[in-house]
């Protein structure tokens, strides 16, 4: 019962849980161009903020790639299953 109570009291501070969200992942960018890595293994890894940059636009990617392949092979007409006659 102490699980429910604390699901509810979450879905009813969203709002500030996404700003904490939001400001924790802004913080973590932040240290990332500050501080510089212990260890690179690539060039890439030495510049700061690179992972959380390449992240989002992979995320992008995929999200517009997968709205490309449904628009051209997946979605069909209103109508595609009616009679054509």
């Amino acid at each position: 019962m102490k699980l429910a109570r604390l699901i509810e009291y979450l879905i009813s501070k969203r709002s500030v849980l996404a700003v904490l969200l939001l400001v924790s992942m802004a913080a973590l960018v932040l240290v990332d161009i500050i501080l510089p890595p212990a260890y690179t293994r690539f060039t890439w890894d030495a510049i700061g903020g690179f992972a959380a940059f390449f992240g989002f636009a992979a995320c992008a990617a995929l999200i517009f790639f997968s709205r490309f392949l449904g628009e051209k092979l997946l979605y069909r007409d209103e109508d595609y299953y009616d009679d054509h006659e």
